[in-house]
């Protein structure tokens, strides 16, 4: 059955938030099936604009008020044959405010270099790249022989 293109979607927003020292915060997850260490981030609520739903969620999950956001990439995957996975993958230096983690996982920061020292959420290492480097921007993860295979452009 060919779709024309529509399909259900998922929207979902990650950010990395980072210092001028090569620091970077991240949150260990708990209690997801994907657990480790990522960047914090979540749904995008129904008539909520992106960037306003990136500033919902970090506030929500770190304590921190972020702004100049910079939209660096989006990771996808199918879900479905009707229906795909979006995270849109934001980045910011300019951040205020007292840090505190949530029910969604521990906040803190590392050295960018340090990350490959931690258990990391799945995928997690591939999307760094896009976040990390300005000449990449979309990670995408495809179903192909029964295996799935993560494309970082």
């Amino acid at each position: 059955m060919k779709l024309s293109g529509k399909e259900k979607v998922e929207l979902t927003n990650m950010c990395m938030i980072y210092d001028n020292n090569g620091n970077i915060l991240v949150q260990d997850k708990i209690g997801r099936s994907w657990g480790g260490v990522t960047f914090p981030g979540g749904h995008i609520e129904h008539d909520e604009s992106f960037n306003d739903s990136v500033i919902r969620e970090i506030k929500e999950e770190t304590g921190l008020d972020i702004k100049n956001l910079k939209l660096c990439g989006i990771k996808h995957w199918k879900m479905s044959k009707t229906s795909r996975y979006i995270v849109l993958l934001y980045k910011t230096n300019d951040f205020s405010g007292t840090l505190h983690s949530s029910e969604e996982g521990k906040v803190f920061w590392i050295k960018k270099e340090d990350l490959k020292n931690y258990k990391l959420a799945d995928g997690f290492e591939d999307m760094f790249k896009v976040f990390d480097d300005d000449s990449l921007n979309e990670f995408m993860s495809v179903k192909e022989n029964g295996e799935w295979i993560k494309k970082i452009y």
